[in-house]
């Protein structure tokens, strides 16, 4: 019987960026599971671990060995491998001695090759221990490390220094090295609780050993838990509730390993700022989490999370606030001056402010972007004032670039701006579409919710689309500098998300025009469209839709994204049904008789030419069918349309079985076609069906 034992791989380190620990941990464990798994070592799923300073993962059940496997080898064709005397011919004795056997050790088999000489042996697996080495140098190699470091006089790389690695295979030491250190079964607890080494006497006993001997919580999940649950204790201890978004949690999280929550204070006469000021170096900086009262108004306390259990908690809460203080003394003061510049000021100053070196300054791109936000909104249907706030709202969106707090803190375009509106007297749908010109920001994140927020957020999403594609700087494998791929599929998710009627080809072709002569690749609307159209495919993947479904909408080229969700909505749901594979087969093959038909086909059908009951079984569902499935698609019900025509699956099958398509008399003939080009042209008006045979 195997032997099933557990895997443990630890890297020890200096404090590991933290907002990279998770993704690093996470590879780590992936990628050994990967090389485990191709190396035919089966194992149950790998734990991952990671600490600011560890990153580890253990792998249950891996075997001690490959499993033996057999191996067969094909050579030469028997007729060939002997001579008419019965002798081997060069041939089979090569053949024989690259298997490392002689020629009468080799069998003869019947193969779809006709009868050959096979080698047959039993390769024995390999033992897991001599195999681990390399799989592990290997793994640590290629971790996704953000930016690689050298320390002392190693001719190694890293993220940051490394100090102990450990490898152990259930009970034993695997002995290797990486990074500069040998591995052993020594590993470290808690920088300031627990800093002595803690042996390990086998790999099971990890997690157990450095909560119970080195005050480590090494699980980053049951530590992200932990400090979820400290915090929303901690809030309410203040009459409040904490703003825990996903990454400050991530991040608090990556940067202790025994958490504490505690609890800070600070002067109420900050409160007269925007929530967004306040929460940027409280967030941003110091990785605290602010607290709200029950009516959403901010609270002037925060939260922190502490890497040591201090028997001076106060002390602790002093020296956090004596840190924030100055911290929000220097956002109230950029705020307060950029308060003293008015928009025509800020909006000036982006003439000199580069955009890029080929398309001008941003005082260029908020021009076209105003523009382009009011063909957005004619597009949506709004009314003249809207269309004009649309368009203001463009021109004033670059402006708070200029600001000292979007200076300091980037992440507030857009909140800075819609603040800075306001308080200018601006209209509130203005301000509001600011605060929505730069969403959806990431994966998840919502899209616009004012209308003016959502034509601001296309148009200026398009412009910056065509111009970096115009000149000739689009996304190369995984590098994206100017994040395009985001700003398509943010685009295509408000349009589809927000229900709106655009064609989008139409505002690609209309932002072209906004950069007069500055573009250089040809038919860069077109270009840009396409990528969009891969963007979308991934947007529907993450859904769980097929690439046949979207290739069969793709083929009727919908350039109207909601159109195109509408459709692919449809198809995926027919193709769920019983009668689509026959459905799509049959369409397939209407498809290839019609494309042999030459000259046109007949519009009507002429019921005195049926010659077989299952033609006047199809043409009665098709009489009835018609007239509901044409009214269905003029409403793009295209869901409801596909449900109807799915009746007609018995009828296609019945025809297709007892009726010769391509008869002899011309008119017989003609007439069938005529009722087979009907079928096609009611199905082909949401999707070309016949591809989710593929």
């Amino acid at each position: 019987m195997v032997e099933l034992r557990d895997l443990l791989l630890e890297i020890g380190t200096e404090e590991l960026p933290p907002r990279a620990l998770k993704s690093m941990a996470q590879a780590l464990g992936r990628d050994l599971a990967a090389r485990l798994d191709a190396r035919g070592l089966t194992h149950g799923p790998a734990q991952i671990f990671a600490t600011p300073r560890r990153l580890a993962t253990l792998v249950p059940d891996v075997p001690e060995a490959q499993a033996d496997r057999e191996v067969e080898r094909r050579g030469p064709a028997v007729a060939a491998a002997f001579d008419a005397q019965g002798a081997p011919t060069k041939a089979a004795l090569g053949f024989a001695r690259s298997c490392g056997v002689e020629v009468e050790q080799l069998e003869q088999a019947d193969t779809d090759k006709g009868r050959q000489l096979v080698f047959r042996t039993t390769e024995v697996g390999e033992q897991t221990v001599s195999l681990l080495p390399a799989m592990v140098q290997d793994v640590i190699a290629r971790l996704p490390v953000p930016r690689r470091m050298r320390w002392s006089d190693l001719d190694v790389e890293f993220a940051r220094p490394v100090h102990w690695l450990v490898l152990l295979y259930g009970n034993d030491l695997v002995a290797t090295e990486a990074l500069g250190v040998a591995s052993g079964r020594m590993t470290r607890g808690h920088r300031f609780h627990k800093p002595e080494a803690i042996r390990l006497d086998s790999a099971a006993e990890y997690a157990t050993a450095l909560y119970g001997s080195g005050h480590v919580v090494a699980d980053f999940d049951a530590r992200r838990e932990m400090i979820r649950s400290q915090v929303e204790d901690a809030a309410a201890s203040l009459g409040g509730r904490a703003a825990m978004d996903a990454d400050l949690l991530d991040e608090a999280t990556a940067l202790v390993e025994w958490p504490v929550a505690i609890t800070g204070s600070f002067d109420r006469d900050f409160l007269r700022l925007p929530d967004a000021v306040l929460m940027a170096p409280m967030k941003g900086h110091q990785r605290y989490f602010p607290v709200f009262a029950a009516d959403g108004s901010l609270l002037p306390h925060f939260i922190t999370i502490s890497n040591i259990e201090s028997s001076n908690a106060d002390s602790v809460r002093e020296g956090n606030e004596r840190v924030l203080r100055p911290r929000l003394a220097d956002a109230a003061f950029f705020f307060d001056a950029d308060l003293k510049r008015s928009l025509d000021e800020l909006q000036a100053g982006l003439e000199d402010v580069v955009f890029q070196d080929k398309l001008g300054s941003v005082a260029h791109k908020a021009e076209r972007v105003s523009k382009l936000a009011g063909v957005v909104a004619i597009a949506m249907g709004l009314g003249p004032e809207a269309v004009k706030m649309a368009r203001r709202a463009g021109a004033l969106s670059k402006c708070d670039l200029l600001t000292h707090m979007v200076g300091e803190f980037p992440e507030l375009q857009g909140v800075m701006g819609r603040e800075y509106a306001a308080r200018a007297g601006e209209p509130e749908a203005v301000a509001a579409a600011l605060g929505e010109g730069y969403m959806p920001r990431f994966a998840g994140d919502a899209i616009p919710v004012s209308a003016g927020g959502r034509a601001l957020a296309i148009a200026d999403k398009l412009d910056t689309l065509v111009g970096i594609f115009g000149i000739g700087e689009k996304p190369t494998g995984e590098k994206d500098p100017f994040a395009l791929r985001r700003s398509a599929l943010g685009a295509l998710r408000i349009v589809i998300e927000g229900e709106l009627p655009l064609d989008l080809r139409k505002l690609l072709e209309s932002a072209v025009q906004g950069y007069g002569e500055r573009l250089s690749a040809p038919d860069v609307a077109a270009e840009v469209y396409d990528f969009m159209l891969e963007r979308l495919r991934a947007y529907f993947a993450d859904q769980g839709i097929s690439s046949e479904v979207f290739m069969a909408v793709l083929a009727r080229n919908p350039t109207r994204p909601l159109d195109f969700a509408r459709r692919v909505d449809a198809v995926h749901a027919f193709y769920q049904m019983p009668e689509a594979a026959s459905l799509a087969a049959a369409n397939k093959r209407i498809q290839n008789i019609l494309r042999q038909v030459d000259g046109a086909v007949p519009d009507t059908v002429n019921e005195e030419l049926f010659k077989a009951n299952a033609e006047w079984d199809l043409a009665a569902k098709l009489v009835g069918i018609k007239p509901r499935v044409q009214a269905l698609l003029k409403a793009a019900d295209y869901k409801a349309a596909l449900a109807a025509l799915a009746g007609l699956r018995e009828s296609v099958d019945g025809f297709f079985d007892e009726v010769k398509v391509m008869d002899e008399d011309a008119a017989v003939k003609n007439n069938r076609l005529a009722m087979l080009a009907s079928i096609h042209e009611l199905f082909i008006e949401t999707a070309d069906i016949s591809r989710l045979q593929a």
